[in-house]
């Protein structure tokens, strides 16, 4: 903590109050934040305490004494007195004209916002030649005691202002949006390694430093901060504004692909050849819990980055459908060889290898229909699953505990149609329920007691919303088949009762309504 003296407008004598400022290992001062200016500012009847008491321990760095500010009234003058430091040590100046005695109150013509006054010193007390006035937020005004010579060779934008106004004595800085920062990075310009004095910042921080030093032409200070944030992990939304930052940057020496390095990549291969790279590796696992995981994982991350189009022709989709119709391929093939009569006299560890295998296939290949229903993309799988009709004919020939996935696949296209997700054509659809809905239905107990992911409701509403896109002849040839296997097995069977009452209703009550709305038009013309 530092002794710190805030001047009044008032007349009133000055207060001493406490607030923390840190030394530097190099002897300068850093700027109090805002928050601890406006502290200073609070309670504006309390009584500060004595001196005495207030002033802090002497530091090992060095022996400083905070001075009062500048009075707004320049009419009096007198020698300002200092305290008397190590040749090493810096020294915070006082105001170069201090009021002996406090002026007597007078009405001033108009209320004016009171002004928080801070000098600043830099380097050594003796030869400092400049001072660097800031005009910051809420009243805020920072004096800065350097020299000419450090500021000129470290930043292009002092050197050009001390070349244009030479002989000067002061430069003014209005409207600065960063009073803190600007001090610090004014005092930055004092270290031999700056890039070791940011160690200890965050990245918020140093952003804000960057950005002073980017307007003040600090180069040294600039490729520090870009070794930092080069070498510093991101955390959170720290990634976007880093990344914000640095492309606003005047990059003409490509001194930001360090770090653009971190989200942008040169390599030759696109990102969908990486993608088809990690499907494949996820499709050919072996571990059940790291493939569950990373099918999870991956299709939450396209579901949120939308990396693929409803586009058949875009290559993410077309690495779908790929790997789509691989996996039918060898589905149809170990299904052909379970249901083959030899099948049944191999061991037992050869049929469960060949079982476990389906499971795969069939987990396999309904992740990829999850995947381009949320796409909005199944409408070329719809068309190809419809037609796998050996696939269904060879269904009820394989245990049903094996088998109940490739229902699920039939259940998912359902639900993808119900919703609008795809829009097959009517003659797709009418295969589809021709030649999935019944083996989806001998499955369908099981699905609702050994599937924890089945969504009952979902997969009804899309059965049913299915069939009433057909015709009504095709409506009622289906409902009618369901309601003579739901009258035998209950719950064991989709229950498709809402689609039911449309249909009836279009079938018996619509006819007569609009029969009798015919009818009344007829008797109100006549």
């Amino acid at each position: 903590m530092a002794e710190f003296k805030i001047g009044r407008l008032d007349g009133q004598p000055p207060r001493i109050r406490n607030v923390p400022i840190a030394v530097t290992p190099e002897g300068f001062w850093c700027c109090p934040s805002q928050a601890a200016l406006q502290k200073t500012t609070k309670n504006p009847n309390q009584q500060g305490r004595p001196r005495g008491g207030a002033s802090p321990a002497a530091s090992k760095a060095s022996s400083v004494q905070r001075a009062p500010t500048i009075p707004s009234e320049k009419g009096a003058h007198s020698t300002p007195t200092r305290s008397r430091t190590n040749s090493n040590e810096q020294v915070c100046l006082p105001a170069d004209d201090a009021a002996p005695d406090p002026p007597k109150p007078t009405p001033a013509p108009e209320k004016r916002p009171k002004q928080h006054k801070i000098s600043v010193g830099f380097g050594q007390l003796g030869t400092s030649d400049l001072k660097v006035v800031l005009y910051g937020k809420e009243g805020v005004a920072v004096k800065m005691i350097v020299h000419k010579n450090i500021l000129a060779e470290n930043s292009t934008f002092f050197a050009d202002r001390i070349s244009r106004q030479s002989p000067v004595s002061c430069i003014e800085v209005p409207d600065c949006e960063d009073v803190e920062i600007y001090v610090e990075t004014v005092g930055l310009m004092y270290c031999k390694d700056v890039k070791q004095r940011l160690i200890k910042q965050n990245v918020p921080r140093v952003l804000r430093i960057l950005k002073v030093a980017e307007l003040l032409g600090f180069q040294a200070c600039i490729m520090s901060c870009l070794d930092y944030l080069e070498a510093v992990p991101w955390v959170g939304e720290e990634e976007e504004n880093v990344v914000s930052s640095i492309r606003q940057l005047n990059d003409e020496n490509n001194r930001v692909n360090p770090l653009l390095k971190r989200v942008t990549s040169d390599l030759g291969n696109p990102p969908n050849d990486t993608l088809a790279h990690i499907i494949e590796l996820v499709l050919k696992s072996n571990e059940d819990r790291g493939r569950r995981e990373m099918k999870s994982l991956v299709l939450k991350l396209l579901k949120e980055n939308n990396i693929c189009t409803n586009s058949s022709a875009d290559s993410c989709v077309m690495t779908l459908y790929s790997s789509c119709r691989e996996c039918l391929k060898s589905l149809l093939t170990l299904f052909r060889q379970a249901s083959d009569q030899e099948f049944a006299d191999q061991s037992s560890d050869s049929k469960e290898s060949v079982f476990r295998k389906i499971t795969l296939e069939a987990d396999n290949l309904l992740w990829l229909t999850e995947i381009l229903s949320d796409r909005n993309a199944a409408d070329e799988l719809t068309v190809i699953w419809a037609s796998q009709s050996e696939l269904a004919e060879l269904h009820s020939k394989i245990p049903v505990m094996h088998r109940h996935l490739v229902s699920c696949v039939t259940a998912r296209l359902f639900v993808a149609i119900g919703k609008g997700e795809a829009l097959p054509s009517k003659e797709t659809r009418q295969m589809l329920l021709d030649v999935w809905l019944q083996p989806l239905m001998d499955d369908y107990r099981w699905l609702q007691h050994g599937c924890r992911s089945f969504d009952r409701k979902a997969v009804e509403e899309g059965i049913g919303q299915t069939i009433l896109t057909l015709p009504l002849e095709d409506q009622q040839a289906v409902l009618l088949a369901w309601l003579g296997r739901f009258l035998k097995v209950g719950d064991s069977c989709p229950n498709l009762q809402r689609a039911f009452e449309v249909w009836w209703r279009r079938t018996f009550v619509r006819p007569y309504a609009e029969q009798q709305a015919s009818s009344s038009s007829r008797s109100g013309r006549h």
